[in-house]
């Protein structure tokens, strides 16, 4: 077995950092940027007065970053050469989020909005699977260029994990000659709907509450008659874009459907796992982080004219989270490259268990990770001139939003104890 990291890779990162070093870091330093990152950074990030929405020339930086990136080949790395990426893979994204979040907070990913000089694009392998030529140029072209920005709309005020029992309804209706859906509804957490151009909406079309079929993916145009935002939920982690919304008489046509009436479910777990492993090697790599400044301080810092390292105290808990991503990391890198190595259907029957066991246990060692870091750091740890109140905040909320970790231990059990996955029928 090979665990050595390839040199494409290393050169490849070698190149990204020193974009980093050329046109992220000054644009991160020039006209008091730096003000989205350091003690100010909830505050210049949040306009508290329109609802708690991102900032637009907060946005607006992550533009212009994410423009120079797309200019130098890096923003569509992860995505298919046909629409101007690299085709990069799942190993080689775990280890470039992984060693990106080592980094600290910086423009060059700053995952609180989900950005990053290299981009994660789960909606292209959901359009590529499910969407016809016409959305896939609309909806994937688009994205890329900036004309179009897809919300997913899921999750509802009374389900969230259990998406069957929604109650978000679509029927059949004609108008006009031309055949599509009347939608009514309410949907909650349906984050960037300020600035989505549709929202793919998830609706019962056929069945009974509790069956996974019979849910449908509707694209809706954001804004539209009927689509209303009825508010902005403030989180704990600011700014917020994330909504509760109410969908009342809301027509779409027959073009709107994305895949196959009836199985908008299998559509959503389609690009799950991509997203999970990559937020997980994000978790890792911002863990390790609070762990090497953790280690740093512990040896600067002389109460009593000893260093703070010396103690065992501060020692043990350190090593028992280092020892934990490095374990971690070995699995997420094992999980990656066996995802490259399969195709992608394969991956939710045989190592769907494994993509949950990295997602949960990342999400959980990151918070205890900062958590420490506040606490060997002591009053400074806890004020906002350190990052570890920020990193805990937004990567405490992936505990719940990628899939709560209780779901995924069911997952993991389901594998484990042969429901699922390749065990099934073992202990039948």
């Amino acid at each position: 077995m090979d665990f050595t990291i390839p040199q494409e890779l290393e050169d490849y990162y070698a190149e990204l950092e020193k974009f980093i070093e050329d046109e992220i870091i000054p644009l991160e330093q020039q006209d008091d940027n730096i003000r989205f990152f350091d003690h100010r950074r909830e505050w210049a990030r949040t306009d508290f007065e329109a609802g708690g929405l991102p900032r637009e020339e907060w946005e607006a930086l992550l533009v212009e970053a994410k423009r120079r990136a797309d200019k130098a080949g890096h923003w569509r790395f992860s995505a298919p050469k046909k629409y101007g990426g690299k085709d990069g893979s799942n190993l080689w994204m775990a280890v470039i989020r992984d060693r990106f979040a080592q980094r600290g907070l910086g423009l060059h990913n700053d995952l609180q909005n989900e950005h990053s000089i290299v981009g994660n694009f789960p909606f292209v392998e959901m359009y590529e699977q499910w969407g016809t030529e016409e959305q896939k140029q609309e909806f994937i072209l688009g994205g890329f260029e900036g004309t179009r920005r897809v919300a997913f709309g899921l999750t509802e005020p009374d389900h969230g994990s259990d998406a069957t029992h929604m109650e978000t309804r679509a029927v059949r209706e004609t108008r006009d000659g031309v055949d599509g859906w009347l939608i009514n509804g309410e949907k909650m957490w349906i984050t960037g709907m300020h600035v989505a151009t549709h929202c793919a909406m998830f609706c019962r079309t056929d069945g009974e509450d509790g069956d996974a079929r019979g849910i449908t993916c509707l694209l809706v145009p954001n804004p539209t008659e009927g689509l209303e935002i009825e508010e902005w939920m403030w989180t704990f982690n600011m700014p917020t874009d994330h909504p509760r919304l109410s969908v009342k008489d809301v027509w779409v046509p027959e073009s709107a459907m994305l895949g196959r009436e009836g199985l908008g479910l299998a559509l959503a777990q389609s690009f799950v796992h991509q997203n999970r492993i990559r937020q997980a090697a994000s978790s890792l790599g911002a863990a390790q982080f609070c762990v090497e400044e953790s280690v740093k301080y512990a040896r600067e810092r002389k109460p009593f004219g000893e260093e703070l390292a010396k103690n065992q105290a501060i020692q043990f808990p350190l090593v028992e989270l280092a020892t934990q991503c490095e374990m971690l990391r070995l699995l997420i890198y094992k999980t990656a490259w066996e995802m490259d190595n399969m195709p992608h259907a394969e991956i939710e029957k045989t190592i769907s268990d494994k993509v949950s066991m990295c997602n949960y246990w990342a999400n959980r060692l990151v918070c205890q990770a900062a958590d420490r870091a506040m606490q060997v750091h002591g009053g400074i740890g806890y004020s906002r001139h350190k990052p570890f109140e920020h990193i805990y905040r937004h990567h405490r909320r992936y505990r719940i939003t990628e899939g709560a970790e209780e779901i995924q231990m069911r997952k993991v059990a389901a594998y484990l104890f042969g429901y699922l996955g390749p065990r099934k029928g073992e202990f039948d």
